[in-house]
């Protein structure tokens, strides 16, 4: 076998096994085997980033599509030149936003998902194959009209030009639908956990508030987009059509509004607790929760006195402040659904570190460099290196070293103390196994250690090495 054989090889046998909720994990297998080095800023921050770059492209490319095919038939219905000349300057911004720019980052959020979570998109992928299909069909529908809808201004019939402007809107839009089960699944998987049912995954308790929030951030990102359009129409006609917009962004915030504050309800109590309430858990994410309110709230009142109220107002700034404001509302609601699945990728079922709860006992048996061939390969015998390798297994995941979530800065100067917090984390694991009540449990929002007696020494070491400001063996310094 050559060598390119024999890697092909590992990595197939090594790769994240997923399995249907109820049947047994097979022997052998795990999901935490995959080194990350990225340093200093953690995978996290470089997902997150990613993943609002692309997010808001798409979302305007659904929205915009609406505005764009309500606009040339509200154009042609009233003989509206001012307003048809708007959605074909509108739609040349969308090819470039939507197909250039949001193609881009659509493939980056894939290389930046596999690199960060690989277990998780394996799951992903498995129970939801054809789901992907039907999107990445939906996808293809939805560029090649994009594209020839602005290519055919003027050059063939307006009733069927509008019809392509309508068929791309509703293939952006049944992306978002498909989409939008996927994503909501990995917060509440629902009856998903006791069926492995696709369908039961896919309308989980959030799919319906989820749904109506996005559809309600499309107009927002539809309108934030267009007021930059807008800059260039003649100025007897930019207060109109200033109008015209601040309807849609009003919409769009009472959608947004209505959705976020039924996505709060539809939310499990524990997970609720992270950020709402008199007492929230994480204080972090009730500020986050403030501010996306506050960003929304910022939307809405922009919205309302520069383009309905004072339209003449507006003029490029308050374009770059209500673009600005859209952004932070959405980019606030990721990040507070994103840390509301703390310590989970898929609440429930698999940890942030790709381990699913199913395997817990078995890799607190057979120990987790056993089950992390990555982790593992070339181990030294010196516990300290050990313990640096179960470091990028299991913690490097959500930590650096002295950089983002910076676990060196987080450390007791006592080995002892430093012993305590890793036990609690591997009691945490053993709850875990055997099904009990992990809510008042030390550290709820990191995975459990998993791991052997040995292993667990072997991470104490080195983290107390790292405590000491020593640099354990190479790669510490990541």
């Amino acid at each position: 076998m050559t060598p390119r054989a024999a890697a092909r090889r590992r990595v197939v046998y090594n790769a994240p096994f997923v399995r249907r909720a109820g049947s047994e994990p097979v022997p052998g297998r795990c999901s935490v085997d995959y080194p990350l080095w990225i340093p200093s800023i953690g995978p996290g921050v470089l997902m997150g980033l990613v993943a609002i770059a692309h997010v808001t492209v798409s979302h305007f490319a659904i929205g915009g599509g609406l505005l764009i095919a309500v606009s040339e038939t509200l154009a042609a219905r009233r003989g509206d030149d001012a307003l048809r000349e708007l959605a074909r300057r509108s739609s040349f911004m969308l090819i470039l936003v939507s197909t250039v720019f949001g193609a881009i980052t659509g493939v980056g959020i894939w290389v930046v998902a596999g690199l960060v979570a690989p277990a998780a998109i394996s799951t992903l992928i498995h129970n939801y194959v054809w789901g992907w299909a039907i999107e990445w069909v939906f996808f293809i529908v939805e560029i090649v009209a994009a594209l020839v809808y602005y290519a055919t201004w003027d050059t063939i019939r307006p009733g069927l030009h509008r019809a392509i402007g309508w068929i791309y809107f509703v293939a952006a839009y049944m992306s978002l639908v498909i989409i939008n089960g996927i994503i909501t699944f990995m917060l509440t998987p629902g009856r998903w956990l006791e069926t492995g049912a696709f369908w039961d995954g896919f309308f989980n308790p959030t799919y319906w508030p989820g749904l109506l929030l996005r559809t309600g951030i499309t107009l927002i990102m539809a309108g934030a987009f267009v007021s930059f359009t807008l800059l260039r129409s003649l100025p007897e006609d930019r207060w109109r059509l200033a109008r015209y917009l601040g309807i849609w962004l009003v919409a769009g915030c009472a959608l947004a509004l209505a959705g976020y504050l039924w996505w709060e309800r539809a939310l499990p109590e524990p997970v609720r607790s992270l950020f709402a309430g008199a007492d929230p858990l994480l204080a972090s994410l009730a500020a986050t929760r403030t501010f996306l309110l506050a960003a929304l709230a910022a939307v809405a009142v922009l919205s309302a006195a520069f383009y309905l109220a004072w339209p003449k107002g507006a003029r490029l700034p308050a374009a770059v402040l209500l673009f600005a404001a859209a952004v932070c509302f959405f980019g606030g609601y990721e990040r507070l659904r994103e840390g509301t699945r703390k310590p989970f990728l898929i609440r429930d079922y698999q940890f942030s570190n790709g381990l699913r709860v199913a395997d817990i006992a078995a890799v607190n048996e057979s120990g987790v460099l056993a089950r992390a061939p990555w982790a593992a390969r070339g181990a030294a015998p010196d516990p300290v290196d050990r313990g640096r390798r179960i470091f990028m297994a299991e913690c490097r995941a959500c930590h650096t070293i002295d950089g983002y979530l910076g676990i060196r800065a987080r450390l007791p100067d006592d080995r002892d103390m430093i012993y305590g917090v890793v036990y609690s984390l591997y009691e945490k694991g053993e709850a875990y196994a055997e099904g009990a009540d992990t809510a008042s449990l030390d550290y709820p929002f990191m995975p459990p250690f998993v791991g052997t007696e040995d292993e667990l020494e072997a991470l104490v070491d080195y983290l107390a090495k790292l405590a000491a400001r020593g640099q354990p063996s190479q790669g510490a310094s990541r």
